[in-house]
């Protein structure tokens, strides 16, 4: 690469996740932020998901391809949360229709004994590999982010078998087996663990935790099957790299996301962020939360609710520019482009 602005971009990321002024926020897009590019498109032809993601090459160059474009300040690593599912020894795969669709029925501990948290790392090996491919690729240059789904997120997909909308089956059993279900939870967990040591062992400078079916969870039981497991895997990280915690749809249990002890906070598009900011203490950074439907829109309504939001949050440090949920694979890359622009020349 050979941006010269771009080791300020990490350096500016890094500070914002310890709550320092910026000279303007960083910005980054999520997950899966090439997925609308030809050039993915193009290295995705006649390849299935899982063919690319168990690729350390193939995983470098799909990360690498929105930083050469849009020049964020950080890369997310390509890969995705099923991969600790598949390597405890239930596979999954993306349907052509939209959606996962994982083989994993609960119903008893003996459905819980045939899965293997220890060693489950070593069989994912492929994403800290592609992370050092990016960081030797990167240097410096920019800030590479690893991450993992929450264990009540991963557990839910296992259990629904898929992709759910309210998980209604998992929902259930935690009220009918919790025992039962928080032994699920502590697998995951460990393997979790495991798994996100090695990507910062692998050069990652921060990680997410992407709790994105946190919001099906009612509000009493939040903190016993999603927040505590998460809690559990930030205090065993020991603080040896910034996290993120995001919960999709918890919008009521700030407390409960607080005590994760994140680093950050990753906020969704359904709340106002400038109203939320206050209410939440200066310590924590805060990462969101533009509509990812705007990344289909025009360039110039993108831009204005750009702007809103950069102008919502100005006075906030601690502030990184986002999406408030992964970019949609319609995106239009003049869109992005626009508001990538918009941010990078952003400065109150």
């Amino acid at each position: 690469m050979t941006h010269t602005t771009t080791y300020d971009g990490r350096k500016r990321f890094l500070n914002a996740l310890h709550c320092r002024s910026c000279d303007r926020p960083p910005i980054w897009m999520m997950r899966q932020a090439g997925r609308s590019l030809p050039e993915y498109l193009a290295l995705k032809e006649g390849k299935r998901f899982t063919d690319l993601v168990q690729n350390p090459e193939v995983a470098a160059e799909v990360t690498l391809q929105p930083i050469r474009r849009f020049q964020y300040d950080a890369a997310v690593i390509f890969s995705d949360i099923l991969v600790i599912a598949e390597a405890m020894g239930v596979p999954y795969q993306l349907m052509e229709q939209g959606g996962v669709k994982v083989d994993f029925q609960l119903q008893s501990r003996a459905d819980i004994e045939k899965l293997t948290a220890e060693g489950a790392a070593n069989k994912i090996a492929y994403t800290p590999a592609a992370i050092e491919l990016v960081r030797n690729e990167v240097e410096n240059q920019c800030a590479i982010i690893g991450f993992a789904g929450s264990p009540w997120t991963l557990a839910s997909f296992m259990v629904e078998g898929g992709s759910s909308r309210d998980n209604l089956r998992s929902r259930a059993l935690i009220h009918e087996q919790p025992a039962l279900f928080e032994a699920l939870l502590e697998k995951i967990t460990l393997a979790t663990i495991d798994y996100l040591n090695a990507q910062i062992d692998a050069g990652a400078d921060a990680l997410q935790l992407f709790d994105s079916q946190g919001g099906t969870l009612a509000q009493a039981a939040y903190w016993r099957f999603s927040g505590r497991w998460m809690q559990q895997i930030i205090t065993a990280l020991g603080q040896r790299v910034p996290i993120t915690v995001f919960g999709r749809g918890v919008h009521q249990n700030w407390e409960q996301l607080i005590q994760t002890g994140a680093n950050a906070l990753s906020i969704d598009w359904n709340i106002d962020l400038p109203t939320l900011s206050k209410q939440l203490p200066s310590t924590l950074a805060l990462q969101g939360n533009l509509d990812p439907a705007l990344l289909t829109a025009s360039p110039s309504v993108a831009i204005e609710q750009t702007q809103r939001l950069l102008d919502g949050m100005r006075d906030r440090n601690g502030f990184i520019f986002n999406l408030g949920h992964g970019v949609p694979p319609n995106a239009y890359i003049e869109t992005i482009a626009a508001i990538a622009q918009t941010v990078q020349t952003y400065h109150g």
